[in-house]
C-alpha cells in the first residue's frame, strides 16, 4: 500500500530542516529490498491517489531494480497537502508542475532532473456545443481549476483572463479529472486543465468538450532531487529513467507517468524564466 501523506500543516517561509533519508525496510520498498537507504517520492496529485499509485508503483520498482535503490511513494490527498510536504523538504525526490519547481528551489533547492520533451500549455475547456464560444463569454462565471497554484491548469489561465479584465469565479476541485468532468456535467461554465491530462482522459469525456483556449507552451513537469540527496545518486537515478525510453515496455511506464520521451532538464534554463511570467499574484499558501 502506499504512504499517504496525511495532516500537514502548510509551510511558505523557509521550511525546518529536512531529515536525512530513511531506513529502508522491505514492506515499503519499490524496487530493491536489500537497500540500505529507502527514497520517498512524492508525484502531484493530478489524478486519484490509487491512478498515481498504480501509474508510479511499477515505474519506481523498475528504476529501483535499476539502481539497486529502494523507493517509497507518498501518495498526497490534494495538491496543496502535496505542497505543504514539498515545501517542508519531505521528498528526496518528487514529480511536481513547472511553478512548483520554482517554489521548491526558492525553499529547498529542489534539483530538476528530467521532464517530458513535449512542451506543457495551459487550456480552458468548455461543453461542446455550449453557449461559451469565447473567452469574454466567462465574465462573472464559474471556472473550475484543479487547486489553486496549478501552473498551467491555474496560474497561466487565471493570470490570462486578468490581463483580458474577464471577471471569473474560481472554484478548486482538486484534480484535473474532477475539473473536465464538472464542465462535462455543467456545473461550472469552464475548466482549467493542460494538454496532458485532457488526452489521458476517456475518449466519451473528451468528446463532449471543447478547447476554447490554449496557452503558450512551457518546459513540462520535472522529476527533481532534494539536495540531500548525493549529486552522484541523483545523475544516476535520472540516467535509469532516461534509459527506460529505450524499450518498449519502459517506454509504456513513462507514458503512463507523463514522461513519454524524458530528456535532461536544468532549473536556470528550463524553470527559472518561469518566475517572470507574474504569477505571484495567484500563488496562494499551501494549507
Amino acid at each position: 500500500m502506499p504512504l499517504v501523506a496525511i495532516g500537514c500543516a502548510a509551510v511558505w517561509s523557509m521550511g525546518a530542516q529536512a531529515q536525512a533519508p530513511a531506513q529502508a525496510q522491505a514492506p515499503d520498498c519499490l524496487g530493491h529490498a536489500q537497500a540500505t537507504t529507502v527514497y520517498k517520492v512524492a508525484v502531484v496529485p493530478q489524478f486519484t491517489p490509487a491512478e498515481i499509485y498504480s501509474v508510479w508503483s511499477p515505474l519506481m520498482e523498475e528504476i529501483g531494480k535499476k539502481g539497486r535503490w529502494c523507493f517509497q511513494l507518498m501518495v498526497s490527498r490534494s495538491i496543496p497537502e502535496f505542497e505543504a510536504e514539498l515545501l517542508e523538504g519531505k521528498p528526496d525526490f518528487a514529480f511536481m508542475n513547472p511553478y512548483h519547481q520554482v517554489m521548491a528551489h526558492r525553499k529547498q533547492n529542489y534539483r530538476p532532473l528530467l521532464a517530458d520533451a513535449q512542451l506543457l500549455t495551459g487550456i480552458l475547456v468548455v461543453r461542446q456545443g455550449g453557449p461559451i464560444k469565447r473567452l469574454e463569454d466567462l465574465k462573472g462565471k464559474s471556472i473550475a481549476y484543479p487547486a489553486p497554484n496549478a501552473f498551467a491548469a491555474t496560474l497561466l489561465t487565471r493570470a490570462l483572463l486578468a490581463q483580458k479584465k474577464i471577471d471569473t469565479q474560481a472554484v478548486f476541485v482538486k484534480t484535473h479529472t474532477n475539473v473536465y468532468r464538472g464542465v462535462q456535467q455543467g456545473d461550472v461554465a469552464a475548466g482549467g486543465g493542460v494538454n496532458n491530462t485532457l488526452t489521458r482522459e476517456l475518449p466519451n469525456l473528451q468528446s463532449e468538450l471543447q478547447v476554447l483556449y490554449e496557452t503558450p507552451g512551457f518546459r513540462a513537469h520535472p522529476f527533481s532531487a532534494h539536495p540531500r540527496v548525493p549529486v552522484a545518486q541523483q545523475n544516476a537515478v535520472r540516467e535509469a529513467f532516461l534509459s527506460l525510453a529505450s524499450k518498449p515496455e519502459g517506454q509504456a511506464m513513462l507514458n503512463k507517468a507523463q514522461l513519454p520521451n524524458p530528456l535532461a532538464v536544468d532549473h536556470v534554463k528550463d524553470y527559472l524564466p518561469l518566475e517572470k511570467l507574474g504569477l505571484e499574484a495567484f500563488v496562494q499558501a499551501p494549507k
